[in-house]
C-alpha cells in the first residue's frame, strides 16, 4: 500500500533430474505476495487463454494434454488396419498420412523480455500499483541480460510464462488457422497431413517469435516428424492407439533403484521412503502402457529391498 515492499534475494540451487536446471526459490513472505497477485490477476488473463494451453492452470495438466494429443493424432492420421489383423499402423496405401511440427522456445525463461511482457500485461491491467508490483517482482531476478528473464520456481513466473506465449497461441490459431495445436509452457506441437504446410508455419512462427516476443525457436528441438513413430511429449511417447514411456524415462528408474539401494545401505534413507518414492513412479508409469515394465520394476525392488 505504501510502495515500500522489497523482495528478499532469491535462493538458487541446481537440480539434475531429469535434466539440469537452475531453480530460484523465493522467501516465504514473497511467495505470499506472488499468490496474492496471481489470485487477483490470473482470472483476468486466463479467460483469454485458448483451450489447448495446458500448463499451470486449474483443471488442466500433463495427462489432459497427452489425451488431447492422442485425439489429434487419430484425427490427422486415422488408424487403419489394412491386413485385417495384428498391430494397428498409421498407414494408408499411399503411405504416411500425418506429420507434426514439434518445437520449443530456446532458453525460454531466461529469454522473456520484461518490456514486451509488461506491454502485454498493460493491455488488461491499468492499475499503476499492480504494474509497480509486477515490475518489482521481475526486477528481483538478476540476470546477465538487463530486462530479460524470469526465475524457474516462482508462481508468478509460471503464470507470466503462459501470458507471454498466449500471444503465440492466438497467432497459431487465428492467423495460421492451425486446427490441431497443443502447448505446454514453451513446448508445443502442431499436427497436419501436409508436411509442406508445417514447414511454412514453422518459418512464420519463428519470425513471429523473434519480431513480436524477442525469443526464438530451439534450432535442434524444433522439427517436423512423421506420426507413425509417435510424438515424444511430456515424458511419454504418444500414438493414436496407445502411449509409452519416453525411453530415457524408462531407463532412469533402474539407475534410481541402484541409488536408492546404496543410500539405504548407508543409512541415508529408509525402505519406507524408498517404497513411497517407487509408488510415486509406478503411479506415473501407469499412465502409459507399461504393465511389463512395472512388473519388472516391482520384482527388482522386492529383490533389492526384501
Amino acid at each position: 500500500m505504501t510502495f515500500t515492499y522489497t523482495p528478499h534475494a532469491l535462493t538458487t540451487f541446481i537440480v539434475r533430474d531429469p535434466k539440469t536446471r537452475k531453480i530460484s526459490s523465493s522467501h516465504f513472505r514473497d511467495r505470499i505476495v506472488h499468490h496474492a497477485l496471481c489470485n487477483i490477476i490470473a482470472p483476468i488473463f486466463e479467460r483469454n487463454f485458448i483451450h489447448d494451453s495446458f500448463a499451470n492452470q486449474k483443471g488442466k495438466g500433463t495427462h489432459l494434454a497427452i489425451k488431447r494429443a492422442e485425439k489429434f493424432i487419430r484425427k490427422v492420421a486415422p488408424v487403419t488396419n489394412p491386413r485385417g489383423g495384428g498391430q494397428h499402423k498409421l498407414f494408408e496405401k499411399k503411405g504416411i498420412i500425418g506429420y507434426a511440427l514439434k518445437a520449443d522456445v530456446s532458453h525460454y525463461f531466461d529469454s522473456i523480455d520484461h518490456e514486451v511482457l509488461l506491454e502485454i500485461v498493460k493491455r488488461k491491467i491499468k492499475d499503476a500499483g499492480v504494474i509497480w508490483l509486477i515490475e518489482t517482482i521481475l526486477g528481483n531476478h538478476k540476470t546477465e541480460a538487463i530486462g530479460k528473464g524470469m526465475p524457474i520456481g516462482n508462481l508468478t513466473s509460471q503464470f507470466f510464462a503462459n501470458v507471454y506465449l498466449n500471444e503465440l497461441d492466438w497467432f497459431v490459431k487465428h492467423k495460421l488457422k492451425a486446427k490441431y495445436y497443443i502447448r505446454y509452457v514453451d513446448d508445443f506441437v502442431i499436427l497436419h497431413r501436409d508436411p509442406k504446410t508445417l514447414k511454412r508455419w514453422k518459418g512464420e512462427i519463428g519470425e513471429f517469435l523473434v519480431c513480436r516476443l524477442k525469443v526464438q525457436l530451439h534450432p535442434e528441438k524444433s522439427r517436423i516428424i512423421a506420426l507413425n513413430g509417435g510424438i515424444t511429449m511430456l515424458g511419454f511417447r504418444i500414438f493414436g492407439t496407445h502411449r509409452l514411456l519416453k525411453k530415457s524415462n524408462a531407463r532412469r528408474i533402474w539407475k534410481r533403484m541402484e541409488i536408492f539401494k546404496r543410500r539405504c545401505d548407508m543409512g541415508e534413507t529408509t525402505k519406507e521412503k524408498v517404497a513411497r518414492s517407487l509408488d510415486g513412479w509406478l503411479a506415473y508409469a501407469q499412465f502409459a502402457n507399461t504393465y511389463n515394465l512395472r512388473t519388472k520394476v516391482i520384482a527388482k525392488a522386492n529383490d533389492l529391498f526384501s
